[in-house]
């Protein structure tokens, strides 16, 4: 009878899983090689099979686009007004990435009208049906809007460096979350380390304060190294994985993806975890409008 209701409860996870996982990119300042790291990320995970889709929130300041030379003609702003369809602010970038724009409408996210919103969520939803993966490339620190967004999704990547203040404001990210949502999962990663020592150190001592202070178990990565290559990447505005597949720096995020996934396999059969992505940004929104 067990192993039945085993099977049954799995059964019902596979017909969850039409659903994809929303996922945030976070750091704490700027200058640490988010935007890098996401556009990497994605570049393998939609190599392994997986269709994954980014949205750039940095508003302002967003270079996912660059990163991968392309332009984007359009923007989520431009799908909110009600101008275009989801899939035409959508543009395909190398390895069969798929990314999105964010524009300027996500800094009044309260100030959008009922209709607007209802795009959102509609938008949302069908990215959730149609990719495994949709990743939000989010702006360094945290305002109003962006720390009620990233209550809204499943998980949590924050990337930080060895830098002390780094370290700092990292934590300070994941607290301020951790205070909405005290269930988030947290993966973590430290960028540009110049050894593995220094890379293990900084994770140790963020897992240690998360632990420590807030009782919270996180999800360790592991760390990329300083590289010569993501620079020539970035001036040639192509993922430094596609261009420099066997650089140490590729080697190394391939083997943070397949731990990645790795643990994504475990969540999955070890609980049920509810995809509530939509319903809390439902909330939120009734709420920034009472």
């Amino acid at each position: 009878m067990r192993d039945q209701a085993e099977k049954l409860r799995l059964k019902m996870l596979e017909s969850q899983g039409a659903l994809g996982r929303s996922i945030a990119v976070v750091s704490g300042k700027g200058g640490v090689g988010k935007s890098n790291f996401t556009t990497n990320f994605a570049t393998l995970l939609a190599k392994s099979g997986k269709k994954v889709v980014i949205l750039d929130m940095d508003i302002g300041m967003g270079n996912i686009h660059i990163l991968i030379g392309k332009t984007a003609k359009f923007s989520l702003k431009d799908y909110l007004d009600g101008n275009l369809a989801i899939q035409d602010v959508m543009f395909e970038g190398p390895g069969g990435l798929h990314y999105i724009s964010g524009g300027s409408g996500m800094a009044t996210i309260m100030e959008w009208s009922e209709k607007m919103f209802e795009r959102l969520i509609e938008g949302f939803e069908l990215l959730q049906k149609e990719y495994d993966y949709v990743l939000f490339d989010m702006g360094a620190g945290v305002a109003n809007w962006s720390l009620d967004l990233l209550t809204s999704l499943d998980e949590i990547i924050v990337i930080s460096t060895a830098e002390p203040t780094s370290i700092m404001d990292a934590y300070s990210m994941m607290k301020y979350i951790h205070m909405k949502d005290e269930h988030k999962t947290f993966y973590l990663l430290c960028n540009r380390a110049f050894n593995i020592e220094e890379g293990q150190d900084t994770i140790h001592r963020l897992k240690t304060v998360m632990e420590r202070f807030l009782s919270k178990e996180v999800i360790v990565l592991g760390s990329l190294p300083e590289d010569g290559v993501v620079r020539k990447a970035v001036r040639q505005q192509t993922p430094f994985t596609l261009l420099y597949p066997d650089a140490p720096i590729s080697k190394t995020m391939q083997k943070i993806v397949n731990r990645f996934l790795h643990q994504q396999t475990e969540e999955v059969h070890s609980a049920v975890k509810t995809n509530n992505f939509l319903s809390k940004l439902k909330s939120i929104f009734s709420k920034g409008r009472e």
